[in-house]
C-alpha cells in the first residue's frame, strides 16, 4: 500500500519511529536527536524491515530548514547582522579555511586526489543550521551577542556554501586540467565567480529595497482581514515562496532565502504572530530532517573505515572549534562566547550532504569518501547535545564561584548586572502585551517593580526612562533569579506564555524560596494544573477570569435582571 503514497507513508512512518526512539531516548536521558537519527537508520535502506522514500524524506526536511531560517529571519534584524559582521565575516572566513586544509591533509595522507581533498575538507567546514539554531533556541540565546554571532557567522557559511555549489564543477575542471590549459581554465572560474556574486547581491539588494517595503505591507493587509487562517497561509507563501524563487531566480539556497524573507517580514508590528504560525510546521519537518539524515547512514562504513571516520571525527569536533574558539578570542571576547560558538559549529549536517552528494556527481568525490563523510555527520550530531551539556554545567559551575550575577545582553558582554538592592519589590518576568499591563498597574500602585525579559529592545524604553530595574536574561535561570533577590522580593508574577518555560521559572523560584507568592497565567485548565503543581501560588485562567469579568459586567447594567 505505501508503495501507491509513498509520501503519506514517509510522512506517518518518519514520524512514528521518530517518536518512538525519541521517546526512548528521553527515558534513557540521551538527547532526544539520537532517537531520531536511529528512527531514520531504521527506516533507510541500510538495515532490514521498512524502507522510506529517501528522496520524499529529504525533500520533505528541506521545508524544515526553510521554516526554521525563516523563524530565525524573524527575529534577526538587518543592524544584527550588521552589527556582528566584524566577527563574522573573517570568523566564518578563517575557520573554513582551517577545516578545508585539515580535511585536505586527510585526504593526503590517504593518497587522495587533490580535488577530493579539497571537496571532502570543505564539506568538514559548515556546520548545520538545524542542529545550531535547535540548540541555540533551545537555551534561549538566539536574542544574546552569543547568538547572534553564531547566525552571522553561519550566514557567512551559508554564503560561502551557496557560491561552492555554483563553483564545484568549475573547480574540479580547473584542479584537472593540464598546464596548457590552466589560465584558460582560470579565466572561466573567474566569470563564475563574479557571475554567482552579482545574483546573490542582486537578490540581497531586492530583499532589502523591494522586500522590506511590500512583505510587512501584504501582512498587515492580509491581517486586516480578519482571517487567521488566510494570515497563517500568507505567512507560509511568503517564506515558501520567497525561498523558491531565491533558489530558482537568483541561484540562492532555499535556507538563505527563508531566512531574508524571514527580517523583512520582522519589519512588521506582526512579526511574534507570524513566529508562532510557522512553530507546529517547522518542529515536525525539523524531526524529519533528522530522520532523513539518518536513513542515509550506512552503518557498515564504521566496520571498514573506523580510523578515518574518527579523524574525520576529531577535525569537525576539534580542529575546527579550536579554530573559531581561538578567532573568537582573539576578536576580544569572553571565553563563554568562544565556547559557545565552538561547541555550536562542533557538528556538521545538510550542506555537507548538499556538497558530496554533488562531489560524487562531477566525479570529484568517491562513494567511500561520502561515506566517511555521512558517517562523521552522525555522530558529530549526536556528540553536540552533550557537548553542550558539558558546556552548560560549565557555565553553571564558573557562575557558582562569583558574586550572582546576569548576562547583560550587550554587544561587549562584558559588564554583567549585579544582584538587585530592591526589597519588598515585585518580579515581573515577561514584557509583552500581559507583562505590559502588568507593568502599569504595578507602577500606579507604588510598587518597586524588577522586570526580567529576553528581548532587549522590548525593554530598552525602561532602561532608558528609568521607569523600572531591569534584568535582560532566561528568567529560569538560577543565576538571572539571584540577580533578581527573590529572598527580599514581595512576590514573583510569570506572564510569559508558554506553559512549559513558566513552568521552569516558577520551579526556579519555588526551589530558591520556598515561601515566595508566585502568580503565574495560563491558558487551559491542564496549564493551570501543570503550573500549580510546580509550585505556583496562584495562577490565573485567561477564560476564567474573561468569563468572571463579562458576568461582573453585565450584573454592573442597570438592566439587568436579578441573578438567582
Amino acid at each position: 500500500m505505501h508503495d501507491a503514497t509513498p509520501l503519506i507513508a514517509t510522512i506517518v512512518g518518519g514520524l512514528v519511529l521518530a517518536f518512538i526512539f525519541g521517546a526512548i531516548a528521553h527515558r534513557l536521558r540521551l538527547p532526544v536527536l539520537a532517537g531520531y537519527l536511529l528512527a531514520g537508520v531504521v527506516a533507510g535502506p541500510f538495515t532490514p524491515g521498512y524502507v522510506a522514500n529517501a528522496g520524499i524524506a529529504q525533500e520533505l526536511a528541506d521545508l524544515g530548514v526553510i521554516l526554521l531560517m525563516f523563524g530565525v529571519g524573524l527575529h534577526f534584524s538587518v543592524k544584527d547582522l550588521m552589527a556582528v559582521k566584524a566577527i563574522s565575516i573573517p570568523g566564518a572566513a578563517v575557520q573554513m579555511t582551517v577545516a578545508t586544509l585539515l580535511g585536505m591533509g586527510l585526504g593526503w595522507a590517504l593518497g587522495w586526489p587533490l580535488a577530493q581533498g579539497f571537496v571532502f575538507g570543505l564539506a568538514l567546514s559548515v556546520a548545520s543550521t538545524v542542529v545550531l539554531l535547535r540548540a541555540i533556541e533551545e537555551r534561549r540565546l538566539l536574542d544574546t551577542d552569543r547568538g547572534r554571532i553564531a547566525v552571522g557567522w553561519l550566514i557567512v557559511e551559508d554564503l560561502a556554501m551557496v557560491l561552492a555549489l555554483v563553483l564545484l564543477p568549475a573547480i574540479g575542471g580547473f584542479l584537472g586540467t593540464g598546464q596548457a590549459q590552466h589560465d584558460q581554465s582560470l579565466g572561466e572560474l573567474a566569470k563564475v565567480v563574479a557571475f554567482t556574486f552579482g545574483k546573490v547581491a542582486l537578490f540581497i539588494a531586492l530583499m532589502l529595497v523591494v522586500g522590506k517595503r511590500m512583505i510587512p505591507w501584504v501582512l498587515q493587509a492580509v491581517a486586516q482581514s480578519g482571517s487567521r487562517e488566510l494570515f497563517r497561509l500568507a505567512v507560509l507563501a511568503i517564506a515558501l515562496g520567497v525561498a523558491f524563487g531565491a533558489a530558482h531566480l537568483f541561484d540562492v539556497s532555499f535556507e538563505l532565502g527563508a531566512f531574508f524573507a524571514g527580517m523583512m517580514m520582522g519589519e512588521s508590528k506582526l512579526s511574534q504572530q507570524a513566529a508562532e504560525e510557522t512553530l507546529p510546521l517547522r518542529d515536525a519537518f525539523a524531526v524529519l530532517f533528522f530522520v532523513s539524515i539518518g536513513m542515509l547512514f550506512n552503518p557498515g562504513i564504521l566496520l571498514s573505515s573506523p580510523w578515518i571516520v574518527l579523524a574525520a571525527c576529531l577535525i569537525i569536533i576539534f580542529g575546527k572549534s579550536a579554530a573559531a574558539f581561538v578567532i573568537v578570542r582573539a576578536f576580544g571576547r569572553p571565553i563563554k562566547t568562544a565556547l559557545t560558538i565552538s561547541v555550536s559549529l562542533a557538528q556538521i549536517g545538510e550542506f555537507s550532504f548538499i556538497l558530496a552528494g554533488l562531489g560524487v556527481t562531477q566525479g570529484l568525490l568517491s562513494e567511500e569518501a561520502r561515506d566517511i563523510l555521512l558517517a562523521a555527520a552522525i555522530v558529530s550530531i549526536l556528540v553536540n547535545p552533550l557537548l553542550f551539556v558539558a558546556l552548560d554545567r560549565w557555565v553553571k559551575r564558573s557562575e557558582a564561584l562569583e558574586v550572582p550575577v546576569v548576562e547583560a545582553i550587550m554587544p561587549d558582554e562584558i559588564e554583567p548586572q549585579p544582584v538587585s538592592s530592591l526589597a519588598g519589590h515585585a518580579v515581573l518576568v515577561g514584557f509583552g502585551r500581559v507583562g505590559r499591563r502588568v507593568f502599569e498597574k504595578l507602577r500606579k500602585s507604588g510598587q518597586p517593580v524588577l522586570v526580567i525579559e529576553t528581548d532587549e529592545d522590548a525593554v530598552r524604553p525602561l532602561r532608558e526612562n528609568g521607569g523600572a530595574e531591569v534584568i535582560v536574561g532566561n528568567a529560569a535561570s538560577v543565576a538571572v533569579l539571584a540577580a533578581a533577590n527573590l529572598a527580599q522580593a514581595a512576590s514573583l508574577i510569570v506572564a510569559v506564555p508558554n506553559p512549559f518555560e513558566a513552568g521552569q521559572i516558577v520551579r526556579s523560584a519555588r526551589a530558591e524560596r520556598p515561601d515566595l507568592d508566585i502568580v503565574a497565567r495560563a491558558h487551559s485548565e491542564e496549564c493551570v494544573a501543570h503550573l500549580a503543581g510546580l509550585g505556583a501560588s496562584r495562577v490565573i485562567y485567561g477564560e476564567q477570569e474573561l468569563a468572571r469579568s463579562l458576568f461582573e459586567a453585565s450584573c454592573e447594567r442597570p438592566s439587568a435582571p436579578p441573578v438567582f
